[in-house]
């Protein structure tokens, strides 16, 4: 993704989220934050069919819909996915799979164990073909908010968990 696809993201954006909407500058911050976590699918003829925008941060604390970060954390653990849209062109394509398992190769190359994401509009049983479980976490009904009464923050694992060896005997 570049800077010049952004108005054709934001557009894919309004026509796949029309109910969570987003300012220019929420995709444009992200992009400029983290471009390695940042892909657009393009169509022969039709431009951008598709995006996804990510980016490392702190699990647990999902940023709010429509908000703008400022920086990324210090110390991330996890790469936070902020959204994945597809149009009708590109769905039942395998073109989301193909996102998402890019990303979590990504995920693996930094050395981040997590990927995170708010999931909306229904798409839990995509995330969870995707290897995504829910997580219930104290304070997170706050940020959840901010996007709407379904939503639902779920995580999967980039790599393997780590394996405790600590107490096996030897």
């Amino acid at each position: 993704m570049t800077l010049r696809d952004l108005p054709a993201v934001h557009a894919v954006a309004h026509q796949v989220h029309p109910s969570y909407f987003e300012r220019l500058e929420v995709f444009a911050e992200r992009l400029l934050l983290h471009p390695a976590g940042c892909h657009v699918l393009v169509q022969d003829g039709d431009g951008v069919i598709g995006y996804v925008l990510s980016h490392p941060w702190v699990f647990g604390d999902p940023p709010a819909l429509n908000s703008l970060l400022s920086a990324l954390p210090d110390h991330p653990d996890t790469l936070y996915l902020h959204d994945l849209a597809l149009l009708p062109a590109a769905r039942g394509t395998g073109a989301g799979a193909v996102l998402v398992a890019q990303l979590r190769e990504h995920a693996k190359s930094r050395g981040w164990s997590r990927m995170a994401l708010v999931a909306v509009n229904e798409s839990v049983s995509f995330w969870r073909r995707q290897g995504f479980e829910r997580v219930i976490m104290p304070g997170l009904d706050t940020r959840l908010a901010s996007y709407d009464p379904t939503a639902c923050f779920m995580a999967a694992y980039s790599a393997l968990p780590p394996v405790d060896v600590t107490g096996v005997p030897a």
